[in-house]
């Protein structure tokens, strides 16, 4: 993409309202604009990488074996009230009317309509276990939206929602979806820690939430430091190993939000026990019939008997999730992304336009790098240097290909790491072959 015909308004000033880190890059990088309280447009920029999110989100659902499906933004009242959640959601809930007196609500979440569907055409146990799931826009009514998209009243989540024919089965289908998370946050490049939590609205008796670690994070968390070795995706088993112990081995490993951490009786000693900031990613519950048996989301058993599935549901804010990685990951300069989740792979900079042969060159590395299949940031626009390297810093484009016509006199170009900062000057076929290694 050439820079030059990019929409990517970018600002030098901060906005007044912005209040955090996340929120103030990314209207500064021109990533998103907000056009109500606490809603906002997707700019070309930002949708990159919200896209990129949601896709890794939506393999590791696929690899655990959940189906996708999509479900629409508004409900019938009717289903909230068979669960008896309607009146008792609270006044985040924006409730409509439609013109014929139907009462209507923007969904909130979809345990109700997931339950509708699921009884409308399952009716054996053969049919089970069953995971759907769907990645869908959601409002709730903040009092007091704040803090960009960490905290937004519109917001992309994926939620799925599993169904089986008993506790054990049920168990099974919580640690898959443990396991998924655990994955899904590794592979974006963050350290997600997932902790004890309590049920809240969503109700049940078994869950979990994700927490990666963040200097600017909204709330203290307290873990064994065996957490900061963990890696996911190397230790872990596959999905139809026998799952109980890992799961078993890393709950086992002590997590606990500041709510929920003593100091006085903390199980680990101080030299292990690691206190740090984190934000909350992803939520995933085990509740049992909770709305099967109101709802009367049955199927027969072997032999013949109605039983109410047991179910769980699994939360991931995939537009919160965004903001997130900006707080983990960020200087001075602006957001650094991690490779995998970030808008473009390479950020080309053209220090002359204009001039032949830098023209040139940069003109074939475009091609060399977009044929490779990289996405590359041309910036081919008529402006300073130092505008041009605020932008990409600004942006956090992983690498960035400096090409300038001193330089090419002496055959090189310069080569950036925009996470450590470390910059070398190299041939011209040196620097592509290091970029497509």
């Amino acid at each position: 993409m050439r820079l030059s015909s990019f929409f990517m308004p970018t600002l030098k000033e901060t906005p007044t309202e912005a209040q955090i880190v996340s929120h103030r890059l990314m209207l500064r990088a021109g990533m998103i604009r907000q056009t109500s309280a606490g809603i906002y447009a997707w700019l070309p920029l930002g949708y990159r990488v919200l896209r990129k999110i949601e896709q890794i989100v939506r393999e590791e659902q696929d690899a655990a074996g959940a189906q996708e499906l999509l479900m629409p933004t508004i409900q019938s009242a009717d289903l909230w009230r068979e669960s008896g959640r309607y009146d008792d959601y609270g006044k985040e809930m924006l409730r409509i009317t439609d013109r014929h007196d139907r009462e209507m609500l923007f969904g909130p979440t979809n345990e109700e309509m997931i339950t509708d569907i699921f009884r409308s055409f399952v009716k054996s146990y053969r049919q089970l276990p069953l995971n759907l799931y769907h990645i869908q826009w959601k409002f709730r009514d903040e009092i007091r939206p704040r803090f960009g998209v960490m905290r937004g009243r519109e917001f992309l989540m994926k939620d799925a929602y599993s169904f089986d024919i008993d506790a054990d089965s049920a168990r099974r289908s919580y640690q898959k979806m443990f396991l998924a998370y655990l994955r899904t946050f590794a592979r974006i490049g963050l350290k997600a820690i997932p902790m004890r939590a309590d049920t809240g609205p969503i109700g049940g008796d078994l869950s979990h939430e994700f927490i990666i670690l963040a200097e600017t994070g909204e709330s203290g968390v307290f873990c064994h430091k065996d957490w900061m070795d963990l890696d996911v995706l190397k230790d872990a088993p596959g999905m139809e190993d026998d799952l109980q112990p890992f799961f078993d081995r890393v709950t086992a490993i002590y997590a606990a939000t500041d709510e929920k951490h003593d100091p006085a009786n903390s199980p680990v000693p101080d030299a292990d026990l690691v206190s740090a900031r984190g934000i909350e990613v992803g939520h995933i519950f085990n509740f049992g019939t909770k709305y099967s048996k109101p709802m009367n989301a049955v199927v027969a058993g072997p032999n013949g008997e109605a039983i109410p599935v047991e179910m769980g549901s699994y939360g991931i804010g995939v537009s919160r999730l965004m903001g997130a990685i900006i707080e983990a990951s960020h200087d001075d300069n602006g957001i650094i992304w991690p490779d995998a989740v970030a808008p473009f792979n390479v950020g080309l900079i053209n220090l002359k336009s204009g001039d032949a042969e830098t023209d040139r060159v940069c003109a074939e590395l475009y091609a060399k790098l977009e044929s490779a299949g990289l996405e590359v940031a041309y910036d081919d626009r008529d402006e300073r240097p130092g505008a041009k390297f605020a932008d990409m810093d600004l942006i956090g484009v992983p690498w960035q290909l400096v090409v300038g016509p001193r330089g090419l006199k002496n055959g090189v170009v310069e080569l950036k790491r925009r996470a450590t900062g470390e910059k070398e000057e190299l041939p011209v076929e040196a620097a592509l072959a290091k970029l497509l290694g």
